[in-house]
């Protein structure tokens, strides 16, 4: 089972922890269910309440019997050495781990923060209170995930296929989850950077169907989001 915490801990952010989890559990030795969280107003959510993390972002748990780690990347590098995936999704080598490490920390302090901003100006925000959107705290968002995006692309990708290497990894999984949030609002981050986008897709075909299940409910609130009223509409 995958348990989340109540949706009050969860309002800062949509779905990118549950989505790299869904992505992963393609692989069939993954004994992981996933559910859905709703960040907006009228979207379903069903989560069963437990103890929030300390820093109230979320609490999961990988297996029934057993009490796992609540961050989202250590909880895909657990059930990697867990279930017995193959290596490539979080390398046994020392100097590929530390790679891979490297991103995950870079992850929490760029990635998902500046993602999830443009989301929440964009998106959650709106959506609660029915205000129009803060225009320029969004651009300010945006520029900071521009800043992170060409940090992306220069420390980590490079002319590589992936953000680690020649192979995916769970660094690509959390990346990429995050870096579609902004999709909620019909935005695509990645428009402009063909590198990126390219290396998207190569993600999403290493990851097959399950990428657009785990995406699903996104996808509903971005037609939700377009389908909002003109003065409401994105800048």
């Amino acid at each position: 089972r995958f348990i989340i915490a109540p949706p009050s801990a969860l309002r800062p952010l949509l779905l990118t922890p549950r989505s790299g989890l869904s992505c992963l559990s393609v692989c069939p030795r993954v004994p992981v269910s996933v559910g859905h969280v709703g960040a907006v107003r009228g979207s379903p959510v069903a989560a069963v309440p437990r103890r929030a993390h300390p820093a109230q972002l979320h609490r999961h748990r990988a297996q029934a019997a057993h009490r796992g780690p609540a961050q989202s990347d250590a909880i895909l590098k657990y059930l990697v050495s867990r279930c017995g995936l193959a290596d490539h999704w979080y390398p046994a080598d020392p100097r590929r781990r530390a790679r891979v490490d490297e991103y995950t920390a870079f992850h929490h302090t760029h990635t998902r923060p500046h993602a999830a901003k443009v989301f929440i100006l964009e998106v959650l925000i709106p959506a609660q209170t029915r205000s129009p959107v803060d225009a320029p705290a969004l651009n300010r968002a945006l520029s900071d995930l521009d800043q992170t995006l060409d940090l992306i692309q220069s420390m980590f990708l490079r002319r590589q296929a992936f953000l680690c290497g020649t192979d995916v990894s769970v660094a690509d999984l959390l990346c990429v989850c995050e870096l579609m949030q902004p999709l909620g609002g019909d935005r695509d981050v990645l428009e402009s950077r063909p590198l990126l986008r390219s290396w998207r897709s190569r993600v999403q075909s290493a990851v097959g169907p399950a990428f657009d299940n785990a995406h699903s409910v996104l996808y509903a609130v971005r037609e939700r989001f377009k389908a909002r009223p003109t003065d409401q509409a994105k800048l």
